[in-house]
């Protein structure tokens, strides 16, 4: 029986990779690797009941460990971007100037 590559193997390697690199895009590495995720699972177990026949499996391994470390990545920076609209509001961080001040108050200088 001939070997054929895993469903979307590639995909899920560079959607993982992009969700990394897009971490800081206001959530796009976040919504990538969810969607790098559910591939992921889906390659899993299509694998997993019948190994002999799918190649590309590290391929599917790695794209899952990188969309991990994207959805932690890109969660932080949104939590990160919610405190800060929170703290110095919208108008403050549309303005660079005015930003900088509201730092320097924060740390009391």
């Amino acid at each position: 029986m001939e070997q054929q590559k895993l469903p979307n193997s590639t995909l899920i390697l560079v959607f993982g990779i992009i969700s990394i690199l897009g971490c800081c895009f206001y959530g796009v590495g976040f919504i990538l690797g969810i969607v790098a995720l559910v591939l992921a699972s889906k390659a899993t177990k299509l694998y997993k009941e019948n190994p002999d026949l799918y190649t590309g499996y590290q391929n599917v391994k790695i794209g899952k460990i990188l969309s991990i470390i994207g959805i932690i990545l890109g969660a932080l920076y949104l939590i990160l971007l919610l405190w800060m609209i929170t703290t110095f509001g919208w108008e403050t961080m549309q303005d660079q100037d005015l930003m900088q001040e509201r730092i320097q108050e924060m740390m009391g200088q």
